[in-house]
């Protein structure tokens, strides 16, 4: 092992450790500047724990201007404002070999219950963050709860200002299902600008997220509630499949590419240490940063996160060899009938059937990935066409995650993703080629942030009979009401995500009722 890699290991041993309560280190640290330019988050919330994130920031002409040495940083955690009231604190190590970036797992935490948070070095003070524990899993009080769901931020295509809104909204957690960053160099026709060049190196994802977390209205979200957070492909390169190269972009080592990127998501997001199950150091090597797992609220709600990217196989029948993906026909693609190809990898698919099928005492299943379940099959002159990159050109794989949920006789599942900049609401059905075959349970896609723009869903959702609503010309985000009785699904999109501020709407709004897998209009 060389001496790079020895020192990332040694950095994320350092980073579970308190540095010595006793030692001012973290008040005698001299800064130039606000080291906290790149905001506060939580995330990973459980019932007695959650994880607290900030990185130091000095941003240098090359790179950061802080010291190239771990860094004591103080954390405050309590249940007042004033930070009197339950006070909880330690001192944490911003490791150099992460970008400065602080990961802190507060554990044995009251549970169902709100906190303020702030973290310390210098002279300097974050601002406050907010967050909360879920309730437990074995019973006590179960409120109602409210999630918000987005995904697909450019940040040359738009301004993040849905997120001032959301904030107003007050959901109790925030889920982001993909595209956080986009790898792409700068574009022509954007309202911002990424920084130089496309990402390849772990310098230049250090970079593009720093930039990302600047927006002061995603900093406004991330410090109002905790997230969950999963990726899709342009954390890394757009239409990636696995270790299989995507497309746009110069040439690169791909299996480094991917091991930069993939250190940079976890040095910028409430990520949990196990998630590098390798290390840092395993990246480098193939190794996973594991982002699947499962979440309770009560017996409310469970949460099934997938990674429907990192394990994924290749997109089939692309046309001339190429990589990525493809608008194909089905009919000429012999390679979608081959029933050992997965969107979720082997291993992640058993978990979720073992996850699933001990999911009987939760009233309402969340099954949370990137992209469109239903099928989409467009009607043309020339016959059926579908987009290989999303469920659709996985169909075997389809159709055993759809066979879990009916067989498992799993309790209201319900599917949520993103990745089209669309909003799409229906049905999961146990036969998408069979209209009239019953329906195991409800999707909801939520619209991009600010992305490219959709199409006109009307002829794709005349020829998909199990979808009711689409909507392909709005940027916004979706609300998620869950009691004991209903769920309720409302659509906030802003007037104009070009603008830096714009007022937003409720385009649609629908329910969905216990023990019935059917979407209501409301």
């Amino acid at each position: 092992m060389n001496s790079d890699r020895r020192t990332v290991l040694k950095g994320v041993a350092a980073a579970a450790l308190p540095w010595a309560t006793s030692s001012p280190a973290w008040a005698k640290q001299k800064y130039s500047k606000d080291p906290f330019g790149l905001g506060v988050a939580s995330g990973s919330p459980t019932h007695d724990s959650v994880v607290l994130w900030t990185r130091l920031f000095d941003e240098g002409f090359f790179s950061s201007n802080l010291p190239s040495e771990d860094l004591p940083v103080r954390w405050e955690m309590a249940t007042d404002t004033g930070f009197s009231s339950g006070l909880r604190s330690g001192v944490a190590t911003a490791v150099s070999a992460l970008a400065h970036a602080v990961h802190v797992e507060v554990e044995g935490l009251p549970a169902n219950t709100v906190f303020h948070y702030r973290f310390l070095a210098g002279e300097f003070v974050s601002r406050a963050g907010r967050t909360r524990t879920f309730a437990r899993p074995d019973g006590g009080v179960q409120p109602p709860l409210r999630l918000a769901l987005a995904s697909c931020q450019h940040f040359e295509l738009g301004h993040f200002n849905a997120y001032a809104h959301m904030v107003d909204d007050q959901p109790d957690l925030a889920i982001f299902l993909g595209d956080y960053i986009y790898e792409y160099a700068p574009g022509k026709a954007g309202v911002r600008t990424h920084t130089p060049g496309a990402c390849i190196s772990l310098e230049d994802y250090r970079k593009r997220y720093a930039q990302y977390r600047q927006d002061a209205d995603l900093q406004l979200a991330h410090a109002s509630f905790p997230w969950l957070v999963i990726w899709d492909d342009h954390e890394v390169q757009n239409d990636y499949a696995g270790l299989q190269q995507g497309t746009h972009g110069p040439a690169a080592d791909f299996a480094k590419r991917r091991a930069s990127a993939y250190q940079a998501f976890y040095e910028h997001m409430p990520l949990r240490r196990s998630a590098l199950v390798d290390g840092v150091a395993g990246l480098a090597s193939g190794a996973e940063l594991r982002i699947f797992g499962g979440h309770r609220f009560g017996d409310l709600l469970g949460i099934h996160l997938l990674d429907a990217r990192q394990y994924r196989d290749a997109q089939a029948c692309t046309p001339d060899g190429k990589f990525g993906s493809a608008t194909i026909d089905p009919e000429a693609c012999t390679t979608l009938g081959h029933t050992d190809r997965s969107l979720l990898g082997q291993r992640q698919e058993a978990w979720l059937e073992s996850r699933l099928a001990s999911a009987q005492g939760q009233t309402w299943n969340l099954l949370a990935q990137t992209t469109l379940l239903g099928a989409r099959v467009s009607r043309t002159r020339e016959g059926p066409r579908l987009w290989n990159d999303s469920w659709d050109g996985y169909p075997a794989a389809r159709a055993r995650l759809v066979n879990q949920l009916a067989t498992l006789e799993v309790p209201n599942p319900v599917v949520v993703g993103g990745d089209v900049h669309e909003s799409w609401v229906g049905h999961v059905k146990r036969d998408y080629a069979a209209p009239d075959s019953a329906n195991v349970g409800t999707e909801f896609c939520v619209t991009s942030i600010s992305s490219f723009d959709g199409r006109d869903p009307t002829a794709r959702l005349k020829a998909n009979p199990h979808f009711m609503y689409a909507d392909g010309s709005r940027k916004g985000y979706a609300l998620m009401d869950v009691s004991r009785e209903v769920m309720v699904v409302t659509y906030r999109c802003v007037k104009d995500h070009r603008s830096r501020v714009t007022d937003i709407e409720t385009t649609a709004t629908f329910k969905v009722h216990r023990g019935k897998a059917v979407v209501e209009r409301v």
